[in-house]
């Protein structure tokens, strides 16, 4: 059996920008099962607080953020691209030493979004990767959203 990496609000962990969760109980009851799911939240393993100022990638999506061509920033402009790679560094940290070959990460965030996130200060969708999704999937490290993975059990 192998570890998975999980973002940790899936799991009911209330580390979300807006300090709620998004608990998904189909993740949530693996762990009574017996799978052995690692909970990461890199935004705050990146040193940001919860709650914190939601933020948007601007100028590419998590590949061009991790290559210095894009930055993270809050509503209010604060810079925050450091704290989004931080976090990125340490989740690969731990999938490492875990071994993660799998991670199930919050879809359309800025940090773990896979496939999708959110246009710069608005709500509307465009294709991209999180910072942390992109560091992973560059690693080798599969990349499922939570609705990929509910839809494949």
């Amino acid at each position: 059996m192998f570890v998975k990496l999980v973002s940790a609000c899936l799991l009911g962990v209330k580390c979300r920008y807006d300090g709620k969760d998004k608990l998904e109980p189909e993740l949530a009851e693996l762990v009574k099962r017996g799978e052995l799911l690692l909970p990461v939240c890199p935004e705050q393993l990146g040193g940001l607080p919860t709650p914190r100022e939601r933020a948007w990638i601007v100028g590419g999506d998590g590949h061009d953020v991790l290559c210095g061509r894009a930055r993270v920033l809050t509503e209010k402009r604060k810079d925050v691209t450091t704290n989004f790679i931080a976090g990125a560094e340490e989740v690969w940290r731990l999938a490492k030493l875990f071994g993660v070959e799998e991670a199930i990460l919050r879809s359309r965030s800025p940090s773990c979004g896979h496939g999708e996130i959110y246009e710069p200060f608005s709500e509307k969708l465009r294709v991209g990767e999180g910072v942390t999704s992109a560091l992973l999937i560059k690693n080798g490290i599969k990349v499922l959203t939570e609705r990929e993975f509910l839809a494949k059990m």
